[in-house]
């Protein structure tokens, strides 16, 4: 690997880290625990290694859109994939931060189009780059039900 592929790879898998500190800085605390729940969620120490392994691809995913067509050949696909990752940061303020499981739930349905749209233009660049983003698609569709169900359980909790 070249300078400047190492570069942009890290430049990626930093943009992942800066989205996913939104899970650090907006934690589910007590306030999460309190909440009705539904009985087909996942434990909570599942959330930290799943997302861990979901950003990995996230960012593997955009390298080899750049690989293949650089920032000026993939500037569309790069932009709608830089959407996704602000909508996947800001998801954690909406539900925890401002303890607002309905607006989180608007929220993570434009973060899945985001990503579906993000799949559909980095299949045009790199299939095997959308591919990779698949498992994050469906990843975002459970927590969307999740999100969903709490919010029913859970009107106004804030």
């Amino acid at each position: 690997m070249d300078t400047s592929s190492a570069l942009a790879f890290a430049g990626f898998a930093v943009a992942c880290i800066a989205a996913a500190s939104s899970g650090a800085l907006f934690k589910p605390g007590a306030w999460y625990e309190n909440l009705d729940r539904p009985p087909w969620r996942p434990p909570n120490w599942l959330f930290g290694p799943a997302w861990a392994v979901l950003y990995a691809t996230i960012a593997v995913s955009a390298w080899w859109v750049w690989r293949k067509a650089g920032f000026s050949g993939a500037a569309v696909p790069l932009t709608i994939w830089a959407v996704q990752l602000v909508l996947n940061a800001a998801w954690s303020w909406l539900f925890f931060g401002l303890r607002r499981p309905d607006l989180a739930f608007i929220e993570i349905i434009a973060l899945w189009l985001s990503i579906a749209a993000t799949i559909v233009a980095f299949h045009t660049v790199e299939p095997a780059a959308a591919y990779l983003l698949l498992p994050y698609l469906g990843w975002v569709a459970f927590a969307g039900a999740l999100n969903l169900s709490i919010a029913r359980r859970n009107p106004r909790t804030a």
